[in-house]
């Protein structure tokens, strides 16, 4: 089971707490350090001192770590444009030496694209998957080789399909619980699919699909990685765990019910019942970055029985 650190910098987070976080997270031995892509703070938090962009975050991670994976859960797909997406995350990859991984949703968040002057398209899950298409092709392209796309949203000819990532590959992640679209699109494009805040019974569920989908499209039934993002809260005992709960303004009965909350054994407990259905990476999204004693406390204690 690799375990991976999930952080949401848009409610509030400078670069250098994220770095912090991610030193912590290559320090203690997790897998890898993924950030959401988002420009604006949800609930009740203040968002101090603003949003930070994704991809600069992680090109800055890249010279500063050298072990851990980096990588979206998920980049908006409204946010850039695939040509140019393309170019910074192979860009990135090269700056990190390979460790890049790329997760690629349709966005939904109508309030930050008005926040900023992003469009917000009502049809946006044809654009994702055009999206898909291209990035997936520019990279693949052989050098020399020129690369064109003629879609309905989006138009390339002769693309020179430079730079090339550092991988041969680059993992794609797609996710959701969307129960027709989603599982076709991950059935073709991605490496790893990712249920994010779902139970064990959704996750059994929605990881069928996608394998009934794979095995539709002539894909091997393990060649797509399962996962799960969930809130964390970890404490050594019921007094710790109610404190991080507070910390982070939720109540420890929905934690327990709906992430990964509780003492060291229930967590390893409830991992065991997402690893019955097929999930074998997840992503612990910590939402108070300033308690990196809670990093060595999974770390210590969750991380070290399931390696």
């Amino acid at each position: 089971m690799d375990l991976r650190i999930f952080t949401e910098p848009q409610q509030g987070a400078s670069y250098d707490t994220l770095l912090t976080v991610a030193k912590a997270t290559e320090d203690l031995g997790f897998d890898a350090f993924f950030r959401s892509d988002h420009y604006l703070k949800m609930g009740d938090a203040d968002g101090l001192p603003g949003p930070t962009d994704a991809w600069i975050t992680l090109a800055g991670l890249a010279r500063e770590t050298k072990r851990i994976r980096l990588g979206t859960l998920m980049t908006a797909a409204t946010f850039r444009l695939p040509g140019v997406l393309a170019i910074q995350v192979a860009q990135v990859d090269q700056m990190s030496g390979g460790r890049v991984e790329l997760g690629l949703g349709a966005g939904w968040f109508e309030e930050e694209h008005q926040a900023y002057g992003i469009p917000f398209p009502k049809e946006k899950f044809p654009r994702l998957e055009e999206q898909l298409a291209i990035v997936t092709g520019l990279w693949a392209t052989a050098p020399g080789d020129t690369f064109d796309f003629h879609g309905e949203h989006y138009d390339l000819t002769k693309s020179p399909a430079l730079p090339k990532p550092a991988q041969d590959r680059i993992p794609v992640l797609i996710g959701g619980h969307g129960a027709t679209r989603t599982p076709r699109l991950a059935a073709r494009y991605a490496d790893e699919f990712n249920l994010p805040f779902g139970s064990v019974e959704d996750s059994e569920k929605q990881f069928g699909r996608v394998r009934a989908a794979a095995q539709e499209a002539g894909r091997a039934a393990d060649a797509i990685t399962f996962s799960n993002a969930l809130v964390a809260c970890v404490g050594k005992d019921d007094r710790e765990v109610a404190h991080r709960a507070a910390a982070i303004g939720r109540e420890v009965d929905e934690l327990k019910a709906n992430g990964l909350a509780g003492t060291p054994a229930e967590v390893v407990d409830k991992i065991g019942r997402y690893a019955a259905v097929g999930s074998s990476r997840i992503y612990f999204q910590i939402l108070d970055l300033d308690d990196l004693d809670h990093l060595e406390l999974i770390s210590a204690q969750v991380q070290s029985q399931l390696s």
